[in-house]
């Protein structure tokens, strides 16, 4: 069965940390572009950061560089979120998703929600003091 479950979200105060997984299941996560998103109540899904196909390159949103960091464990199958330095405005259901058109290895793509196409469930993380 094809699937993709995130965890690790959480409750976390300003200035805290977390990190999110990406498990998958039916493929491996080194064959595929994968991207990590966000949703903020009320607002549309925004492109947080993604790692390409094989080679780990990696390509971050403005708001998040320098914070986060993507990460990928092949023996795991599954793509890490590291989130420190965290924010209130961080604070949304975070998703994993994969990319739906072939890539070169090492091919670095954009944080496009409509490029991808397999999603999972979401992880809520909530910033707050």
């Amino acid at each position: 069965q094809v699937q993709l479950v995130e965890s690790g979200g959480g409750f976390v105060q300003p200035g805290g940390s977390l990190r999110l997984s990406c498990a998958a299941s039916g493929f491996r996560v080194d064959e595929y572009a994968i991207g990590w998103f966000r949703q903020a109540p009320g607002k549309g899904r925004e492109g947080v950061s993604s790692i390409s196909r094989g080679e780990n390159h990696t390509q971050y949103h403005d708001s998040v560089k320098g914070r986060f960091t993507i990460s990928r464990d092949n023996a795991k199958n599954t793509v890490f979120l590291q989130m420190n330095s965290l924010k209130p405005e961080d604070t949304a259901a975070y998703y994993c998703a994969t990319y739906s058109y072939d890539t070169e290895e090492g091919e670095v793509v954009g944080l496009t929600p409509e490029d991808f196409d397999f999603w999972g469930h979401g992880t809520q993380v909530t910033v707050s003091s």
